[in-house]
């Protein structure tokens, strides 16, 4: 009977230990250039849906993060198909730069309406929200949602002029100048995150 008991108190203890082990393996490791891209477009595409990250630092945030891409496709096929070690320092250490950046950008005092009143600014936060669910499934690749993030960031600019110049409205004129190219801006995420390239 003792023996038994033994037997089962080390199964249990076993049970316990195991997945306390394969998580110090997994953690213990550095992650990969591929894991880090990963992990920044989520930390990036979650502020954007946030509000934290505004269309302009998602747009230059997405566009570093492109060249980094571009880089890092270069050093594969210098060395067919493979990141060599001083490869990886590289790119880890233009990673860590990068993820400063998004979280200064996402702790800095510019951020999006997550309640807008208007129609019109209701349209933009829709439209935020694609793009920040297009960043994190990977339906979006860097280069696209820098190219949507400067479209967005134009609009945002123009609305703002056209209200400062009208006393903090929009005219009829300039609302419908404003939906056609929130129209075409929504035609253009669908068309990205539909065309089947993948970050």
């Amino acid at each position: 009977m003792k023996t038994r008991e033994l037997l089962l108190m080390g199964a249990a203890l076993s049970a316990l230990l195991l997945p306390a082990a394969a998580q110090t393996t997994s953690t213990s490791q550095p992650a990969t250039v591929q894991q880090r891209k990963e992990n920044q477009q989520e930390r990036i595409g979650n502020g954007v849906e946030s509000g934290q990250l505004t269309a302009g630092e998602t747009q230059h945030l997405e566009k570093k993060e492109a060249e980094l891409n571009h880089e890092e496709h270069d050093m594969r096929k210098l060395d067919n198909g493979h990141l060599t070690a001083a490869d990886r320092t590289t790119l880890h250490q233009q990673q860590n730069q990068l993820s400063h950046q998004i979280y200064q950008d996402k702790h800095n005092a510019a951020v999006q309406n997550t309640d807008p009143k208007s129609e019109v600014g209701q349209r933009q936060r829709n439209q935020q929200e694609r793009i920040g669910q297009g960043i994190k499934s990977g339906q979006l690749t860097a280069g696209e949602t820098a190219h949507l993030e400067k479209r967005e960031a134009a609009v945002h600019q123009e609305i703002h002029n056209d209200r400062a110049a009208n006393g903090g409205r929009l005219t009829p004129q300039e609302k419908a100048q404003v939906n056609r190219q929130q129209n075409r801006t929504s035609r253009q995420i669908y068309r990205e995150k539909h065309n089947g390239r993948r970050q």
